[in-house]
Parts: C-alpha cells; structure tokens; sequence
C-alpha cells in the first residue's frame, strides 16, 4: 500500500494545488466586484472540490447528526484536530452557518487562496507569541461571529494531533468567544481517521481511510459557567475519538 501511496499522492498533491491556484483569482474577484455573500459562495465551491479531491487518496468523508444545530445566532463548531484535512470538509459541510475559523497567523500568507480568505472572509488571525494580540483578534472576531450569526471553528488542542490521541484543550480562544456570544450555542465535533492520511509523515500520504465527523448536542453558552461548559464539551468531543 506505501508504494502505490508514493504513485498518487503526487497525483493529489498537483490536484489540490491547482484547486487552490485555480480559485484564487475567482476569490478576489467576487469579493471586489460581488460582496462577501459571494465570495462566501466561490469559497464553498473551493472547498467542495477539495473534499472531492480526496477521493483520489480513496478517502470518502461521512458526517453523522443527529441534532438540529440552531440557526439565526451565533455557532462556535468546536473539534478536536487530526490533520489538516479536518479542514474542507468542516467548511463544505457546514457552509450554511457561514464558518469561520482561528487559525495561526502564519497561514495568512504566502498560500494561494487559504491566505487570501483567511485574510478577508472573517477569520481570526493568531499570532501565538504574541498574547496581546492574540486576544485583540480574538475579541474583534467574537464580536463579528455576534453581530453576523456566523459559525466559528476553532480547535482548542491549539494544534493538531499526529497520531489520533487528543491533546489537552486549551481555554483562552474559546474563552473569549464564549464571552461575546453568550446566547450563542456551542457545537462539539469529533472528527475521526484524518490523522491517517500522515501516518507515513509528511510523504507519501495515507491511501483508503474513512474521515467521520460527528456531531453533538448543541450547548447553550449561557446554560453553564465556562468551566462546566469546557469540560462537558472536551468530554463529549473525547468520549467518541476512535
């Protein structure tokens, strides 16, 4: 299976880059020329072909619900993080809450269009050396996901997990964001086997294993204090990692 995995992931890697390339001037020119609602859109589109895209690796992605998530507020879609591949398809599949994610500031820059929608979609950019800002981006963010009803993402492991076992959360990002949406909702996402697709390292990529997304019982923020309304979410999110 590793050889045949360093025959395709060449193939992949061309695939999701030319993805990437193709949709990058598409993004600046509906959001110059249309507004954020379709530059919204070109992005969905961008991350639909993404996750289709792996099924050249044989990968499919299944999401499992259960739970009507609320609409018309303010969702923070949290989730323990396995690999960058997390990433499509929370965005493809939950494109209707508009998500928006933390991520590092590192990532605003130099990737064609990742940087330029992380840059201009909304999302928080983090700078992790340095606290002041960090909390700066993360108030003006909450306060946006507020007064748009957007979605947030955010993974409070802070980074993501090489081999499936969680890391210990964090609880300043959410923290923050909890605080400005207090009549917002909290939405646990347990995503499992992404972290296969680097069991190898870095190259080739893992070949064949299935991405589940599960998703939990919405969490009113205000029904708990933090403390009980973090360790309800890690736990639930934990519980169901394979």
């Amino acid at each position: 299976m590793k050889i045949v995995s360093y025959i395709i992931s060449p193939i992949y890697i061309l695939v999701f880059f030319l993805f990437l390339v193709f949709f990058h001037p598409l993004q600046w020119l509906s959001l110059n020329l249309f507004g954020p609602k379709v530059h919204a859109d070109v992005v969905a589109a961008l991350n639909f072909f993404l996750v289709k895209s792996m099924l050249i690796l044989g990968i499919t992605i299944r999401v499992i619900n259960k739970h009507q998530i609320p609409e018309n507020t303010s969702v923070v879609f949290v989730s323990n993080h396995q690999s960058t591949f997390d990433i499509p398809p929370i965005a493809w599949f939950f494109r209707k809450y508009y998500p928006k994610f933390v991520s590092k500031i590192e990532l605003g820059k130099g990737i064609p269009s990742v940087s330029f929608n992380l840059r201009h979609g909304g999302a928080a950019l983090i700078n992790r050396k340095d606290p002041k800002q960090a909390i700066a981006a993360l108030v003006d963010f909450s306060k946006r996901i507020k007064e748009k009803k957007w979605g947030a993402i955010i993974f409070p492991e802070g980074t993501r997990s090489r081999n499936g076992v969680p890391k210990k959360f964090a609880i300043n990002g959410l923290k923050v964001i909890t605080k400005y949406n207090k009549h917002g909702y909290i939405v646990p996402l347990t995503i499992n086997n992404s972290w296969k697709v680097f069991k190898y390292g870095k190259f080739p990529l893992g070949l064949g294993s299935p991405i589940t997304i599960t998703v939990h019982e919405p969490i009113k923020i205000d029904s708990l204090p933090f403390d009980e309304l973090l360790e309800k979410t890690e736990t639930v999110i934990k519980e169901h990692i394979l």
